[in-house]
């Protein structure tokens, strides 16, 4: 039998299933939520992780934020004064911030955690290279000094991973995890009540003090909250998953199975239906500070291989509306996308050839190791099929299945092989940088001193991003994206492997759940 027929099977029998015991809402105040991972790590900064973005977007506030449209208004800034021909902004805290543990949001708590998320974010490090000086000349008033006029100092502002926290946690070394998460967003975390591996509880922080004006959308806007509680079930077996919310005992699941969308949809008790429209683009992962991926011959092998259709059908095939394909950097049909060089990820493949090509490419049979998250059941087909490919190919691949906490946790690791390295991991690039350069963490190539995961360097890349933040007009962005994309594929830092959008599947009780990632302010339980 095919997993797509255990699954079906699993979902016609949800009613009678045995299920583990859930800790589910017992009043309407309570909201129970099944997320596609394991919160493993509590820190946005250390780890882009999407659980822990999501946890993120719960906890903490950002100073801007965006709205569905990827527009930008002030969240925790009141206002901003802008001087000196653009080289100064002041930006000043509203009132009412504060912190989970009672202390009030300062502007030194914003400049540390600005300094601190510059250092690991890509777009946070556009800004802080044109930054002179960042510094907090009052309580309320965040002050940077520019080198040049820089327009985009909102956008690096909102993003997600430059959460506010204390200045005590924010000197953490960016490349240490904070342990300890004190926010000042409409959730608080309760550390007593998390049960790792299956459990992370959040409950109405009363001192919240929402926007008084501005659109709720996405993460802008007032974030009122209608709920006491939000409870995180973490289920790794979708047909458990299935049972669950066909029996009310979740009340929203983040990501269902794309092999189960079309029977989850007969339910007239459930609404299935696309928040995000970022999408997931698949992505393998190379580790460049060893043999055979410190060779970007072999690297330009493995993309040429890699037939994505072929992936994403076994991701998404039972859906395949939610597919795209001929995907380079960035979302086909967005305005930085492009489609130069892109029939190199179709098919079909003559393995053979690619053989000798990887051989000729220098590829002398080192062993790979592969990290495949068997939890997340998207990077699990995607991981099979391309690391199937990879043995077709020739490559002597060791392929570890583990969970995902345990990629997050081991991809960090700069060890070769023999002392717990990795060669490649699998993911999912999701959000926005998925439609623009500013904040691609995958395309950051500054070595070791601050690239993502796989730690590419390639200096063309880095002058090509530095002009595209320079660039006067939208025009001769895209110019600068096509070039990015031309030396993208001679210098390959992962394989795109296509794309999709992934659904989400809640009961028709839930309402007013915002577009974007996972969000709990907002929305109201009318069970």
């Amino acid at each position: 039998m095919q997993r797509r027929d255990v699954l079906k099977s699993a979902l016609a029998g949800a009613a009678t299933l045995a299920t583990p015991r859930i800790v589910h809402a017992d009043t309407a105040k309570t909201i129970v939520f099944t997320p596609h991972a394991d919160l493993a790590s509590l820190d946005p900064v250390w780890t882009t992780a999407d659980i822990t973005r999501n946890f993120s977007l719960a906890v903490y506030d950002t100073l801007y934020g965006y709205d569905a449209a990827f527009n930008v208004q002030p969240q925790m800034v009141e206002g901003a004064v802008i001087a000196n021909d653009g080289k100064q902004w002041d930006l000043t805290l509203r009132d009412g911030l504060v912190f989970h543990d009672g202390a009030p949001v300062l502007a030194r708590d914003c400049v540390a955690t600005i300094q601190r998320f510059a250092k690991r974010d890509p777009f946070g490090g556009a800004l802080m290279a044109r930054t002179d000086e960042i510094s907090a000349p009052s309580d309320k008033v965040i002050r940077f000094r520019l080198k040049q006029p820089f327009a985009l100092l909102p956008n690096a502002l909102a993003q997600v991973y430059c959460a506010i926290m204390p200045e005590r946690l924010a000197k953490t070394d960016p490349m240490q995890q904070v342990t300890e998460a004190v926010g000042s967003g409409p959730f608080r975390f309760l550390a007593s009540e998390r049960i790792p591996g299956q459990r992370v509880v959040y409950e109405t922080f009363d001192k919240y003090v929402p926007r008084k004006d501005g659109a709720p959308s996405f993460n802008a806007g007032p974030k009122i909250v209608y709920v006491d509680r939000v409870v995180w079930n973490f289920i790794p077996d979708d047909s458990t998953k299935a049972a669950a919310l066909a029996q009310g005992e979740i009340d929203w699941w983040e990501n269902p199975a794309i092999d189960l969308i079309p029977q989850l949809r007969r339910s007239k008790d459930l609404t299935i239906t696309v928040k995000d429209r970022t999408g997931e683009i698949g992505c393998l992962r190379f580790n460049h500070l060893f043999p055979p991926f410190d060779n970007a011959a072999v690297r330009r092998v493995v993309v040429a291989a890699m037939d994505q259709k072929e992936i994403m059908e076994a991701v998404a095939g039972a859906e395949p509306s939610l597919i795209k394909t001929d995907v380079g950097l960035f979302v086909p049909g967005t305005p930085m996308a492009s489609t130069v060089g892109v029939e190199i990820t179709r098919g079909p493949k003559d393995y053979n050839k690619l053989k000798q090509d990887l051989a000729a490419a220098g590829y002398q049979g080192e062993k790979i190791v592969i990290l495949a998250a068997s939890t997340i059941p998207i990077i699990w087909a995607a991981a099979q099929v391309a690391s199937d490919t990879l043995k077709k190919i020739g490559m002597n691949t060791d392929f570890q299945s583990m969970e995902w906490g345990s990629v997050v946790q081991r991809r960090a690791s700069k060890e070769p092989i023999d002392k717990g390295g990795w060669n490649i991991f699998y993911t999912y690039l999701g959000g926005f940088g998925n439609i623009s350069p500013a904040p691609d963490i995958a395309i950051q190539s500054s070595g070791t001193n601050g690239s993502w995961f796989g730690w590419p360097n390639d200096p063309k890349m880095e002058e090509l991003r530095a002009a595209w933040f320079n660039a006067p007009d939208v025009v001769e962005q895209k110019k600068i994206t096509e070039q990015m994309q031309v030396e993208f594929w001679q210098n390959p830092f992962y394989a795109p492997l296509g794309m999709f959008d992934q659904p989400t599947a809640f009961h028709n009780y839930l309402t007013d759940i915002r577009d974007g990632w996972p969000q709990f302010y907002g929305v109201k339980k009318n069970a």
